[in-house]
C-alpha cells in the first residue's frame, strides 16, 4: 500500500466531526517504544527485563505551506499552537485504518532555497494514548 491518500483530521471541543487538513506531504512512524526496565535479582544468572511505559516519540508531520485563507492548515494549526489548545486528531490510512489521539501542537515554517518548496512542520505533544481502529 502506498502512503498516497493518508488523511489527517482534527477537531476541537464539542465538534463531532474531524476536519481534514490539506497539503499533507509526510507522516511520522507510528508505534510505541516501551522503556526496557532492568528487573534483575541477585539470584539471576543473566539480566532480566520488563517493558515499562511507552513513548511514541516525536510526531512530526510535513505540510505544503499555504496561507491564502482563514481555513488554510497553516493558520488553523498556528492558532491551535498559539492558544496551547489540546485538539483531537485522526489519521486515516488508505485502507481505512484509523489512529486517534489528543495533542498540543507546534508549527514551524521551513527554510527556503532555490527551486525548493516552502513547507511547515507540525509537531505534537501527546496528551493521550494513540488508539488504533482496524478497517471493517
Amino acid at each position: 500500500m502506498l502512503a498516497n491518500g493518508i488523511k489527517l483530521g482534527y477537531k476541537v471541543g464539542a465538534e463531532t466531526t474531524y476536519t481534514n487538513l490539506t497539503g499533507l506531504q509526510e507522516v511520522p512512524e507510528f508505534g510505541m517504544e516501551p522503556e526496557k526496565v532492568d528487573v534483575t535479582t541477585l539470584d539471576d544468572t543473566v539480566k532480566q527485563y520488563e517493558f515499562g511505559i511507552g513513548d511514541y516519540g516525536d510526531l512530526e508531520f510535513t505540510f505544503k505551506y499555504e496561507n491564502s485563507s482563514a481555513n488554510s492548515p497553516y493558520r488553523i494549526l498556528r492558532e491551535l499552537a498559539d492558544n496551547k489548545t489540546v485538539a483531537d486528531f485522526e489519521m486515516t490510512l488508505p485502507d481505512g485504518t484509523k489512529f486517534n489521539w489528543k495533542a498540543m501542537v507546534n508549527v514551524k515554517l521551513s527554510g527556503g532555497g532555490v527551486n525548493a518548496p516552502i513547507t511547515f512542520k507540525l509537531t505534537m505533544a501527546l496528551q493521550s494514548e494513540i488508539t488504533v481502529t482496524d478497517p471493517a
